[in-house]
């Protein structure tokens, strides 16, 4: 039997060839670490569905995130986690400058300075006692318009105290025009914003809930997206272009490839993804188990979202994955 002309096994008889001809490439610059932090902790806390994942006190923070950045990952996201009592129905802690979240950041922007990108997760959902991402109304429903006067004043609030971008994950229409809106009238024209422009209403964000502490009863099906629909999601995304989103984002990314690839498609602007809780839960699991390997798992599902088409992959395995690639 004669052997075709064309065989492509010739580009991937050695390392070094495979790295000639590789068409995803993955760096530690593509990368950004989501980071807990939690008010009145005097240690690191576990998160018992996220191994090796903690709610971090001011002070491991800092040290972990001085870590991340001299590993070379391109940013880091922050989250909130407000003490229990200081809950209440129009998350005040989250607009509080003097709130866990705030002052994390200003640690970090004293620290880090230039040396990296400061993202602020724009949300209440960790700050309400009901967990919804918004404000109620007297319906018992997000209500759209007051939500989205809330998320200005959340969003000048983190850009005083450092984040060089501002991240709106709420999916309440017009979000990301007031938000552009707010910060430009308050002089804060360099500070980007990040939209989490197709979120989609997952069942994999449970041991997320359980790392900000959530007092979500329900669900968010009412504003995130419906899984099955990704026309609709691809029109979220055009929305948000057009209001002036500098960043988009898919979440969850390894079930919404898909929608990815198109959004990448259409896309003037950086893509982002955000491999999600319970895809890194599930993929530690099976490693703990032996049923996979670690190492090799994560880093086939990072590039996996790169070559689907992310500029910028949000994932809990960032810093591992850049010293895993110096």
């Amino acid at each position: 039997m004669a052997f075709p002309r064309h065989r492509p096994r010739r580009l991937r008889t050695t390392p070094a060839m495979r790295r000639l001809v590789a068409q995803t490439t993955l760096e530690p610059r593509h990368l950004v670490l989501p980071m807990f932090v939690a008010d009145g902790l005097q240690e690191p806390r576990a998160i018992g569905s996220m191994p090796g994942v903690v709610q971090h006190t001011r002070d491991s923070l800092r040290r972990a995130a001085a870590e991340a950045v001299a590993a070379g990952v391109g940013g880091l996201m922050l989250f909130g986690v407000p003490k229990e009592e200081d809950k209440d129905a129009t998350g005040s802690a989250g607009v509080d400058p003097e709130g866990i979240l705030n002052l994390a950041l200003r640690d970090l922007a004293r620290d880090l300075g230039q040396d990296t990108v400061l993202m602020a997760d724009t949300c209440l959902d960790e700050f309400t006692d009901h967990g919804h991402c918004g404000v109620i109304d007297a319906m018992g429903r997000v209500d759209n318009d007051l939500t989205n006067r809330r998320y200005i004043e959340m969003a000048l609030v983190q850009a005083n105290s450092g984040a060089h971008v501002v991240s709106p994950s709420g999916m309440m229409d017009g979000q990301v025009a007031a938000i552009r809106d707010g910060l430009d009238a308050a002089g804060h024209t360099d500070t980007a914003i990040l939209a989490y422009a197709a979120k989609f209403a997952s069942a994999f964000y449970g041991p997320f809930r359980e790392a900000v502490g959530s007092s979500l009863q329900g669900d968010r099906r009412t504003y995130q997206q419906d899984p099955g629909n990704a026309r609709e999601a691809l029109h979220e995304v055009e929305l948000d272009l057009d209001e002036g989103a500098d960043i988009v984002m898919v979440k969850p990314a390894m079930s919404y490839l898909d929608v990815l690839r198109r959004t990448a498609d259409l896309s003037p602007v950086p893509v982002a993804a955000y491999q999600v809780s319970g895809e890194y839960s599930m993929i530690t699991a099976a490693a703990e188990r032996g049923w996979i390997d670690l190492r090799p798992a994560v880093l086939e599902s990072v590039s996996g979202i790169r070559r689907a088409g992310a500029d910028i992959v949000l994932t809990y395995w960032a810093a591992d994955v850049a010293r895993w690639l110096s």
